[in-house]
């Protein structure tokens, strides 16, 4: 059985809340899981509980933590205040450097044909 550290959503609509779950990794993302390990308030971009012990219990026995839960558990050790991740600021450049060309407006058709 692969288990993986995943976050499992508990919030509702428009207000994210994470639960970080130790799962079957064939299981659904809001399945049943195996150990609740933590909990994070993705609105507010904090770690409510963060169960450290428990984690490396579960990497010790092979359990494989996703992407997210590693970014979490990296900034976590360093004691820092969990941040969301920055949009690509390329992308903002890339939109405000190359404005809209303007096409010069053609004759309406019917001043041409009196013309």
């Amino acid at each position: 059985m692969a288990v993986k550290i995943r976050l499992s959503r508990i919030g509702k609509k428009k207000v994210p809340f994470y639960r970080i779950v130790a799962v079957d990794s064939r299981k659904k993302r809001d399945g049943a899981f195996l150990d609740d390990l933590g909990t994070y308030d993705a609105l507010n971009t904090k770690l409510v509980h963060f169960h450290e012990d428990r984690i490396m219990d579960w990497v010790s026995k092979g359990a494989q933590m996703t992407e997210t839960v590693k970014r979490l558990f990296k900034l976590h050790k360093k004691g820092k205040q969990v941040a969301k991740p920055a949009k690509k600021q390329v992308e903002k450049q890339a939109k405000v450097a190359t404005p809209k060309k303007e096409e010069p407006k053609a004759a309406p058709k019917e001043l041409e044909a009196k013309a």
